[in-house]
């Protein structure tokens, strides 16, 4: 879908969407310059009215009591209004949120652009009748078009974008997607956007001696990878580094997976992909500080030389690792990424983001992601950019009582430390490679990466969580 801005009334053909609080429509009120009839809107968000007003093909599209409204129901209310005109093949409309503007919201507009945006995204390139809808124009209707509309409307559309790619290579199957295919896709993203891209081989990674990453990925024939996208920022100073986990596809390797749960772990790598997003936004909307996206790329699979319980790695930083569980891989190619990332940047601040736990979502549910974090004002600024794009953020403890649950018998440290606190525990142990004096935060994304079933403007799949919620983050350095 493509956004413009328009000023005035809307004379393109297609659909004219209206955005409007639920109860009666006021006298008068006016969609893209079409006068509208007096119809009572459902309270339910989303909820359509499809009308036609002379020629004016008119939908009207509910965000809830006007008390209620917030920027996610009006998200929700554009999203759902994107899938109404996909399942229609329109190709063409006009949005008008004037309606909203008595209610006082700030961000009402971008919230909109990001909803049909984020609403419009499909994944059909596998299926061998895919739409054949052209990409939707529709003009954004603006009283008049001024720069922070400009800003809004250009934000909106690179975040979204950055969602909407993160989305689309979660979704690609191991068998086409692995890390040598992913670092292939971060060099096209690098060249298009003019960020500069390295990729680790293992040989390279042997010689840094990244004993983690590269025992996950030795039971698989595609080799792992360590992929690094730099943008060099509008000033000088430390850069942020952020990043992601992409485990292209997760059997659990010897601690293997159950029938159940083994289905969907493609998206094992939607750490690494949120990463891959970001840094497509942020070569688009190029906020003043430098930017690292660091992706550890491996397969976790079975064969004569996978690794196995009770293996003893030594990683990138010295330290060694009982293996426990061959399932806590997560874990290990972070460990790698994190030490290599503060050796070679002495970042600023340091995020990491991973599908790490299913604890996480036992806890939290797919409502949010976890939050280990024991800086204060990197915490309390990823939970207000969390609060501001509706991919929120919950603390959880990294308290040093949880210390002794990953001290190993036979090595410095385990990497599984049992069921109880299990989400802690995966941070405690990453806590361990971390130089207490950088700023760090861990995001456990298990539960909110995707969605069993399809939501306002995210169809079932992933979700692409993360991105938006760290560009806003970026954007307020």
């Amino acid at each position: 879908m493509k956004l413009t801005l328009k000023a005035g009334a809307y004379r393109g053909g297609g659909v004219i969407l209206g955005l409007v609080p639920a109860g009666r429509t006021p006298s008068q009120l006016r969609i893209g310059g079409v006068a509208v009839p007096t119809l009572t809107v459902p309270e339910v968000v989303g909820e359509i009215i499809h009308t036609k007003v002379g020629a004016a093909d008119l939908l009207l599209v509910s965000v809830g009591l006007a008390s209620k409204c917030t920027t996610e129901t009006i998200r929700q209310a554009a999203g759902i209004a994107a899938g109404w005109m996909r399942a229609r093949s329109v190709s063409k409309g006009g949005l008008d949120c004037s309606p909203l503007a008595s209610l006082g919201i700030g961000g009402a507009v971008a919230a909109a652009c990001e909803g049909l945006l984020l609403g419009d995204f499909t994944f059909e390139r596998y299926k061998s009748n895919p739409g054949k809808r052209k990409d939707a124009q529709v003009a954004v209707l603006v009283d008049r078009i001024r720069s922070a509309d400009r800003r809004a409307l250009a934000v909106a559309t690179a975040t979204c974008a950055g969602t909407n790619l993160a989305r689309q290579v979660s979704h690609e199957p191991p068998n086409e997607l692995t890390p040598v295919s992913l670092a292939a896709e971060a060099r096209k993203l690098a060249g298009k956007w003019k960020l500069k891209c390295r990729v680790l081989t293992e040989s390279q990674m042997a010689r840094l001696k990244m004993g983690g990453i590269l025992a996950v990925g030795k039971g698989s024939a595609a080799p792992s990878r360590l992929i690094i996208l730099e943008y060099g920022g509008r000033s000088s100073g430390p850069p942020v580094v952020v990043i992601g986990k992409a485990v292209t596809f997760d059997t659990g390797g010897y601690s293997l997976k159950s029938t159940d749960t083994i289905v969907g772990m493609k998206y094992d790598k939607c750490g690494g992909t949120a990463v891959l997003g970001l840094m497509r936004a942020v070569g688009e909307l190029k906020p003043k500080c430098r930017v690292i996206g660091i992706i550890a790329a491996a397969e976790n699979m079975i064969s004569e030389a996978a690794y196995r319980p009770d293996d003893i790695v030594r990683m990138m930083s010295g330290k060694t690792v009982e293996i426990v569980s061959t399932d806590a891989e997560g874990r290990l190619v972070l460990a790698d990424a994190l030490t290599y990332a503060q050796r070679t940047y002495r970042p600023r601040v340091m995020i990491d983001l991973a599908t790490l736990t299913g604890g996480i979502v036992v806890a939290l549910g797919r409502v949010a992601g976890g939050l280990f974090c024991e800086d204060d004002g990197l915490r309390d600024a990823l939970l207000e950019s969390g609060q501001r794009t509706h991919e929120r953020l919950w603390p959880m403890p990294l308290w040093e009582d949880y210390d002794r649950l990953v001290k190993g018998d036979d090595a410095d440290l385990k990497n599984s430390g049992g069921r109880w606190g299990h989400p802690v525990i995966g941070g405690v142990f990453l806590k361990s490679f971390v130089d207490s004096k950088i700023p760090w935060a861990h995001l456990d994304i298990a539960g909110t990466a995707k969605v069993d079933e399809a939501k306002p403007y995210c169809p079932k799949g992933a979700t692409g969580f993360g991105v938006r919620l760290l560009m806003d983050y970026l954007m307020g350095l």
